[in-house]
């Protein structure tokens, strides 16, 4: 398969434009550059989803952005006959760059679609929060979601975890940390291609480390910042391809792009959750690179992501529902 010839042409007009490359960039920089583009690059999403910016308790006092998205016609918090569903979302972004703005659009159509609601969560970014701060977080923020579920309308016995590249990672990562808890897991990981691997040196790595948007010295420069040693690429919570044991695992759904450097790693961590006998789906988008579900104004691609990731979602939610009854 060819790289689709809206991407060949958009990824023509950065190669030719004067912005330089992110990795020569501040950290302040990038995020400024990246949410920047974010309205050119993406459709607005659904604007009937009502979105409230909260703050979450996490540990020792404290408190983590978040937004929770809401579909239209919601029923009144408290009726549990009426509780909806709920996707707990990471974004991408390095662990250094992205936030609650630049995925707005992406939470807005996924909450719509579904139907269901979404938490985005807004956590602490390097270098200023250096690993595993984001990754404590995320726990926080599945911690919160259980116990507040029933106050904001959702059912906590459905909920799913989630995200986009790092915080694909972060999602995945979340159900291995709930797994050596002894906990409950999610009724669904959703995975876009997620960043699971120690090392950068697959086949896709160095067959495209430059000019398909996500590049080599990108990808280094926002681990350099992120890790506080070469040593953490060996955690399981940053490299989950390390992780000793997936079995129990939720099941996942893995979205990836041909042209993307984390192609292989991708494929990879589908292939151990397999072997571990964990349900797996896993989708590869022909012609696309690396955080094509925000390109929804350059490739229609985008828009059928994220119907398929809806209807993936409302299928893990469905199940998870009747699963009572016919236990009955």
């Amino acid at each position: 398969m060819q790289l689709h010839p809206d991407l060949e042409s958009f990824l023509e007009l950065v190669q030719m434009g004067d912005a330089p490359p992110m990795h020569l960039l501040s950290p302040t920089e990038a995020r400024r550059s990246y949410d920047a583009a974010t309205p050119m690059l993406d459709t607005p999403g659904e604007q009937s989803v009502r979105a409230e910016d909260l703050q979450l308790a996490g540990a020792d006092g404290r408190r983590i952005g978040a937004r929770l998205y809401s579909p239209r016609a919601m029923p009144p918090p408290g009726d549990g006959a009426s509780l909806l569903p709920a996707l707990l979302f990471f974004h991408g972004g390095g662990y250094c760059i992205g936030g609650l703005e630049s995925h707005d659009a992406l939470c807005r159509d996924l909450a719509h679609r579904t139907p269901c609601k979404v938490l985005a969560v807004d956590y602490r970014l390097s270098p200023e929060h250096t690993f595993p701060a984001a990754h404590d977080d995320a726990l926080d923020a599945w911690n919160w979601l259980e116990r507040q579920a029933g106050v904001h309308g959702i059912d906590p016995a459905r909920l799913a975890a989630g995200g986009d590249s790092a915080g694909g990672t972060l999602a995945t990562a979340l159900c291995l940390r709930l797994k050596a808890d002894g906990r409950a897991q999610p009724v669904l990981q959703m995975l876009l291609y997620p960043c699971t691997s120690s090392v950068q040196d697959s086949g896709s790595h160095r067959r495209y480390a430059s000019g398909y948007l996500l590049e080599a010295d990108t990808l280094q420069w926002m681990f350099g910042h992120h890790l506080n040693h070469e040593s953490e690429r060996c955690d399981w919570r940053f490299a989950p391809l390390l992780a000793p044991g997936l079995e129990g695992l939720a099941p996942a759904h893995i979205a990836l792009a041909e042209f993307d450097p984390l192609l292989d790693e991708g494929r990879a961590y589908a292939a151990r959750l397999r072997e571990a006998e964990v349900p797996v789906a896993l989708d590869v988008y022909p012609g696309m690179v690396h955080d094509f579900a925000r390109l929804g104004n350059i490739v229609p691609e985008a828009d059928r992501l994220r119907d398929d990731l809806a209807r993936a979602l409302a299928s893990a939610f469905d199940a998870r529902a009747l699963a009572p009854a016919l236990m009955q």
